[in-house]
């Protein structure tokens, strides 16, 4: 798997050992950090795997927005071109978590989508929550991708209703990952979730050594999200209803 180095963009494909902390100071304040690791690939030049670590980490359409029977590059485009902007064709790099072991969950996928001259043409932000719904925001970003405002248009917790805005900050990674969503509610305190990562080889052999020291990154993740939501449920922290139809079903 030989990186493809493009101008504007940083070499993929690369695994990232992340560190993801979520801080929520009202009603109940609760701060936990969890540890992880993401792919960034290019989606026209996916990983290669051997054979017998391909069921270790997959990218498939399925798993993201759009048609399922089409390919992730197609989906990105048509979705581009439903929101006004042509990115002619440029380079998108994606931040995502692998289907492994036939299982995936991404609270977050980030795309960085660039024109064909390298430049930056915009940011996709595609949150999953834990109904299988998911939705795509599409961020009109500097050249560094930072202080991108957009509504909140989709439920994710289930302690916060559909209203707000996020503030997001998610510069494109390179030797070192640093991304911040913020929600700020229509009432009540800010809540803040920081992913922060360093760039590792993207080859099987470094996807060997995360595996091994943390398999199932993405259920692990699942798994860490419904218990720390169960503790905030039976600390008292109320529960907002979630709006029929609120996401794109998968």
């Amino acid at each position: 798997m030989s990186p493809r180095p493009t101008a504007g963009a940083t070499a993929a494909p690369a695994i990232y050992q992340c560190r993801l902390r979520h801080v929520r100071a009202a009603p109940v304040r609760h701060v936990f950090t969890h540890r992880t690791w993401m792919w960034l690939v290019d989606i026209d030049a996916l990983p290669r795997l051997p054979r017998a670590a391909r069921w270790l980490a997959r990218f498939e359409s399925r798993d993201h927005f759009g048609d399922p029977a089409a390919t992730l590059r197609q989906n990105v485009d048509r979705f581009l071109a439903a929101h006004g902007v042509d990115a002619a064709g440029g380079r998108v790099l994606m931040l995502t978590h692998a289907r492994s072991a036939g299982y995936v969950f991404n609270p977050l996928t980030v795309y960085w989508c660039y024109d064909a001259g390298g430049a930056l043409a915009c940011v996709l932000a595609e949150v999953h929550n834990t109904y299988s719904e998911r939705h795509c925001y599409l961020l009109r970003a500097d050249q560094h991708g930072r202080a991108m405002v957009v509504p909140k248009q989709f439920y994710v917790s289930p302690f916060y209703e559909v209203a707000g805005r996020y503030v997001m900050s998610l510069p494109e990674p390179g030797e070192r990952l640093s991304l911040t969503v913020t929600l700020h509610p229509s009432s009540g305190p800010p809540f803040a979730a920081q992913l922060r990562g360093t760039r590792r080889a993207g080859t099987w052999q470094g996807l060997l050594r995360a595996w091994s020291r943390r398999p199932f990154p993405a259920l692990t993740g699942m798994l860490f999200i419904r218990g720390h939501g169960i503790w905030l449920y039976l600390r008292g922290l109320p529960v907002v209803a979630r709006p029929a139809g609120s996401g794109a079903p998968p």
